[in-house]
């Protein structure tokens, strides 16, 4: 099973633009999916985005048209490109695999912070 680790957070102003990096410590290349999920304080985790192994994605319907997730199976590293950001987007943001249709995300990274604020 990989392991993963997050990176890319920080702190920026509403209308500001962030990169998220998830570094995988084995291939990648055949995982299922993978995929960023968000923990605002208060609230359950949600699915942010997520990338199938062919390339398909998804988003939330919040971050449609801001957010672009993407994959580089040669540095073993997720990415999510961050623009036009909101104060609700403040958020711990975590990376995580998903094996298979039915299997649940495991592993997850640590997080890292995410927060907008003027």
């Amino acid at each position: 099973q990989v392991q993963l680790v997050e990176s890319g957070g920080g702190l920026v102003q509403p209308g500001g633009s962030l990169r998220l990096s998830c570094a995988a410590s084995g291939s990648i290349s055949s995982i299922y999916a993978m995929g960023w999920y968000r923990q605002a304080p208060g609230k359950q985790r949600a699915l942010v985005a997520s990338i199938m192994r062919g390339g398909s994605t998804n988003y939330a319907d919040s971050v449609k048209g801001r957010f672009t997730i993407s994959r580089d199976n040669a540095r073993n590293t997720v990415y999510l490109q961050m623009n036009s950001l909101k104060p609700e987007d403040t958020a711990v943001y975590y990376c995580s695999a998903k094996n298979g249709v039915h299997t649940p995300w495991d592993p997850w990274g640590q997080g890292t912070q995410v927060t907008v604020s003027s």
